[in-house]
């Protein structure tokens, strides 16, 4: 019995490993959908109701969907470290 141990332990380790990464990417993934989901739904709206400022809406827009889509990677690192360093 307490040569199995060792296997075991290694198992549910590397068990734990590859749910922690699963969930950080997903997590991740999940909120950034939400996020560009609700970037892209508030710009459709404000031009709907004030087309002249879509000049001015337009680089914010892109600039919020780069930083939102960053969060992706984020969750990536974060599952990287887990992986590799715990």
């Amino acid at each position: 019995m307490e040569t199995f141990l060792p296997d075991v332990l290694a198992t549910l380790t590397s068990l734990g490993k590859a749910l922690g990464f699963g969930l950080a990417i997903g997590l991740a993934a999940f909120g950034t959908a939400l996020g560009i989901g609700i970037i892209f739904a508030s710009m459709i709206q404000s031009t709907a109701r004030q087309p002249e400022a879509r000049a001015e809406l337009q680089p914010l827009m892109w600039l919020g969907f780069a930083l939102t889509e960053a969060i992706v990677f984020y969750g990536l690192i974060g599952g990287m470290l887990l992986v590799f360093l715990v």
